[in-house]
């Protein structure tokens, strides 16, 4: 794609939604020979500048829609005829080289492009529907990973146990949390720290999403017979002194990423789970002795991503305690309420900057589980989740709930936004 120049004083620019409308039309009506070509740049160009992490090419039965995620939601955007989608999905499978001819399998790619206000990397997901062949874009910034520790939301007292677990000479640091919940940024943003020359560092990603300069990353190949596990084995074998597994997976993963905590690595990784407590339980369901989980885990840090409340038009409005009183639990009411019937907190508005949304942006809400001596004896004598919170929670770890709440009552997100993603 060509790369857009914009004067050091002008705020970068990029194509308005009149005229992508206007070159879809142009390109329905066999326009410009490469008008295609062009709304299809317009509209990744777009992408990037409305902030969007995914683009959606969906098609139906009467027309397609391109739908951009955007904090978080997805929202519509532009609609496109049966024809124009096909020859839109034919351009795109040039650019990432995938068979043009093939309509009935999943294909999956990557390219890259430059907007203006950055370098984009996209992996790309070709599915087969009812209708056609349903796209997937993740767009990847070359910015979105250069966020600190200190930049990502983490309270103080999280940040100091985080802190101290990356001091530690080995053992397992893990994030976890659903897909899209910001593990990576938080897992990519402790490596930056680890990062030093005189420290051999090796990753196995599926995909690398973003490239480290000194980190030795290697990716995941099915067709090579490359997976977590293989390609940690082989890791191994590259005298490491930090790994990094994009995600333990399965129970040979799990063991390995154990045995290598165990020999003295540093080992860094994600999981699929809840909160930071059941990962304990996910790894012995893998597999994992107790005993081993209780000598090698280090940290775990669970979070989710809240959308931040725009700083250009956010208000401020009394909540009442009544209006919550049955979408919240008591212990969360009275931790937001206290003893007062109303509360202070942001007052969604709308603008320009945010497209009269309210938001821009997300923030982390955390909930940071440091392994101490009592927690390791629990391990081991496989105690029950709720016992294991209990001590977790009296030697001061606070819940993503909690941690949210903290974050309503700084005006950094609001309580719809907390019901909404926590699901209370």
């Amino acid at each position: 794609m060509p790369k857009p120049s914009a004067k050091p004083d002008e705020e970068p620019k990029g194509p308005t939604r009149e005229m992508i409308e206007e070159s879809i039309r142009s390109a329905t009506s066999g326009g410009a020979k490469d008008a295609v070509v062009k709304l299809f740049d317009m509209i990744m160009v777009f992408a990037h500048m409305s902030r969007a992490s995914d683009v959606h090419l969906e098609p139906w039965k009467e027309h397609s829609q391109i739908r951009l995620r955007v904090d978080g939601i997805l929202h519509d955007e532009f609609e496109l005829g049966p024809a124009l989608y096909v020859q839109i999905v034919a351009r795109l499978k040039i650019l990432t080289e995938m068979r043009t001819d093939e309509h009935r399998s999943p294909q999956d790619g990557r390219f890259k492009y430059t907007s203006p206000i950055g370098d984009v990397d996209v992996r790309v997901s070709i599915l087969p529907t009812s209708f056609g062949e349903k796209v997937v874009l993740r767009l990847l910034s070359s910015q979105s990973h250069k966020l600190s520790l200190d930049q990502l939301g983490f309270s103080p007292d999280d940040l100091r146990r985080i802190e101290k677990a990356i001091r530690k000479p080995w053992g397992m640091i893990l994030a976890t949390g659903p897909t899209g919940s910001g593990k990576t940024t938080s897992i990519y943003a402790i490596l930056e720290i680890l990062n030093k020359r005189e420290v051999n560092i090796a990753t196995i990603e599926d995909p690398v999403e973003f490239e480290i300069p000194g980190v030795n990353q290697s990716q995941v190949d099915h067709v090579a017979k490359l997976t977590f596990a293989s390609g940690l084995r082989s890791l191994l074998r590259q005298d490491p002194d930090i790994l990094m597994v994009g995600e333990i997976r399965d129970q040979e993963t799990a063991k390995i990423a154990v045995n290598a905590a165990l020999t003295g690595h540093k080992l860094l990784s994600t999981l699929h789970t809840n909160d930071a407590i059941t990962s304990v339980a996910r790894l012995i369901d893998m597999g994992v002795e107790p005993f081993l989980i209780s000598s090698t885990l280090i940290c775990c840090v669970a979070q989710r991503l809240v959308r931040r409340v725009c700083p250009d038009c956010v208000g401020r409005k009394e909540f009442q305690r009544k209006d919550v009183e049955n979408l919240l639990g008591t212990a969360i009411i009275a931790e937001l309420f206290g003893k007062s019937p109303s509360v202070e907190v942001a007052a969604i508005k709308g603008c320009a900057k945010c497209k009269d949304t309210g938001y821009r942006g997300r923030v982390g809400i955390y909930e940071v589980l440091e392994n101490s001596p009592a927690l390791q004896q629990m391990i081991i004598a496989r105690a029950s989740k709720t016992e294991m919170e209990r001590v977790a929670r009296e030697e001061g770890m606070t819940s993503m709930t909690q941690d949210g709440i903290r974050k309503i009552l700084s005006f950094e997100t609001t309580i719809e936004e907390l019901i909404r993603v926590m699901q209370e």
